[in-house]
């Protein structure tokens, strides 16, 4: 059975209804839901002080991971001005975004649940405080390890990523219990 069915099928049998009864939503549509996943990972040290052919080696890299990690193609993201201070040129490539909805954010999200977090070195849940006022919940990766995709003793550096949950919430407080209901694991 798809991943995507199984938790997208709980969402709309027992998360929906126990939303409406615990906020008291007369329509379907008011219920809160995840709108999209999206996929950070910035370059930073790792390209700003190679050469440009150890620069593209990198990002290659990076994207071939991050492909690997979501199961699609990152999208490159350029700076939009200079800044000596960092070694930083107009248009030189700093990081990568990929963009999740339907089935591969459904998949991604039961991979996360149900492998990743379990797999991450000192996980204790995650902190309620962050979800933001707006229900979205940003979690960061110092590393990729916890990933089943990536071997770390195959690959030759480790970099960091963020993931950025996306929900409709109105509320902090509806946020987090759209979060629960479908299974993550917040500290008490």
């Amino acid at each position: 059975m798809n991943y995507m069915v199984r938790l997208y099928e709980q969402y709309k049998k027992e998360t929906r209804d126990a939303l409406m009864k615990s906020f008291g939503y007369k329509n379907i549509m008011a219920v809160p839901k995840i709108e999209k996943i999206v996929v950070n990972c910035g370059f930073g040290r790792l390209v700003t002080e190679k050469t440009a052919e150890e620069r593209k080696k990198t990002e290659e890299y990076i994207c071939r991971s991050l492909a690997l990690i979501t199961g699609q193609k990152p999208v490159l993201k350029k700076a939009k001005k200079s800044i000596a201070a960092f070694k930083l040129r107009q248009g030189m490539v700093i990081g990568a975004t990929v963009t999740l909805r339907r089935e591969r954010m459904y998949d991604f999200l039961e991979k996360l649940i149900k492998l990743v977090f379990p797999r991450t070195r000192d996980f204790r849940g995650i902190d309620p405080s962050a979800v933001n006022k707006n229900g979205d919940l940003t979690i960061g990766f110092k590393e990729y390890t916890p990933f089943p995709e990536l071997r770390p003793e195959k690959e030759k550096g480790i970099f960091g990523l963020q993931v950025i949950i996306k929900t409709n919430a109105r509320t902090q407080q509806e946020g987090i219990a759209l979060l629960k209901l479908l299974g993550f694991p917040f500290k008490k």
